[in-house]
């Protein structure tokens, strides 16, 4: 089971609700315990309410992930604030020279570990330094003691921050993998079918017809063409070298091929190419995706339209543009959903699939008895 958004986080979440009641505790223990003290006793009391109301706001607002975002990380950073520049005048400037610690004690550091886990150190160490300094701004003498304080809320906000991207970026991980391994049972689920219905038909064409003359006997050699590509699509290799581009048979690789050489496996009397004179170079995937969409146009050429078929290649510096055309007695309005939602997804994934893939586009412009000219770009480089 995928883990929900920000699962990682959440024990940090908790882990902060638990801080803050803590030091909460310690500010009350401290302000029972100092109350003598204190130049205006009441108001600090009135303040310690405020904290306590706030604890509680902030522990119901970040355990929802909703409300982990600015206006509350701001307000809590603010609220912070407001009660420590505060204390020189409800605990006193005199109290404060003899030793008498700031009410907000490890208290203020609260907003600081809720921007670390909601923003990673950079944040956290932005907000290190602004209640470092509002409690700076408060004290007559600045001591060593002082900068430990400061360097204390520093660390905080930096290692917490790191751990929670570091959550962050595990959960994604994890994520994927989950993703992956769902992807890869899936495809074992689809081979075990595949390999009961689809690989035993073709297998079976295969033998039958491999010693026919004619159209059967080549009608069998695509059959154990495709098996073969099937079978590697479904363990999730590259057929070999000499699987027809049409069975998206050409292996991933960033080299470079020249997309005249894998088109001109198509020419024949019946299909006319035309192609620049220099070389259309592209990246193999893109290539390999581009031939087979071009594959598939064409059987459906052959299946749907006879006759002759023209293929043009046009390189237009960042895109590469193959048109098919043909006369045949075009595609009705409507025909191309109407086979889609039959589950004929010849057009829908042999071609539009394989284009959009790699980041390219597909313009049909058909007519009754006009032909069809399908028209595919694809990007110099993909996507």
């Amino acid at each position: 089971m995928p883990s929900p958004p920000g699962g990682f986080e959440v024990p940090l979440w908790r882990a902060l609700t638990v801080f803050r009641l803590a030091s909460l505790a310690y500010v009350c223990a401290l302000a029972v315990r100092d109350a003598d003290r204190y130049t205006h006793p009441y108001a600090v009391g009135a303040l310690i309410l405020l904290m306590i109301a706030w604890t509680g706001a902030t522990a119901v607002g970040y355990a929802r992930p909703a409300w982990r975002s600015w206006p509350l990380l701001l307000a809590d950073l603010g609220v912070v604030v407001a009660i420590v520049l505060a204390t020189p005048w409800v605990v006193g400037r005199t109290a404060l020279t003899h030793g008498v610690p700031t009410l907000g004690v490890a208290w203020m550091a609260g907003p600081v570990l809720a921007w670390a886990v909601s923003g990673g150190r950079r944040r956290g160490t932005v907000a290190a330094l602004l209640v470092a300094g509002a409690d700076l701004a408060t004290r007559e003498r600045i001591g060593q003691s002082s900068f430990t304080g400061v360097i204390l809320m520093l660390l905080a906000g930096v290692v917490v921050g790191h751990v929670a991207r570091l959550a962050a970026s595990a959960e994604e991980r994890l994520q994927r993998a989950v993703e992956l391994e769902a992807a890869t049972r899936e495809r074992e689920r689809l081979a075990r079918g595949i390999h009961d219905s689809v690989l035993q038909v073709l297998a079976l064409v295969q033998r039958r017809g491999a010693d026919l003359p004619g159209e059967a006997g080549e009608l069998a050699r695509l059959a154990g063409e495709q098996e073969a590509a099937l079978r590697a699509l479904i363990a999730g290799t590259s057929p070999d070298a000499g699987t027809s581009p049409a069975a998206g048979s050409l292996p991933a690789g960033g080299e470079a091929v020249d997309l005249r050489t894998l088109l001109g496996r198509y020419a024949s009397a019946a299909v006319a190419l035309s192609a620049p004179a220099t070389p259309v170079p592209l990246p193999r995937r893109v290539a390999g995706e581009l031939a087979a969409a071009t594959g598939a146009a064409l059987d459906n050429v052959g299946r749907h339209a006879g006759g002759r078929a023209w293929v043009l290649i046009e390189d237009e510096g960042a895109t590469v543009t193959v048109s098919i055309r043909d006369e045949g007695p075009g595609i009705p309005d409507g025909r191309l959903d109407e086979a889609a939602a039959q589950g004929r997804l010849g057009v829908t994934q042999s071609i539009r699939g394989r284009v959009a893939d790699v980041g390219g586009t597909v313009r049909i412009v058909s007519a009754p008895e006009a032909g069809t000219e399908i028209e595919l770009s694809v990007p110099r480089s993909p996507r």
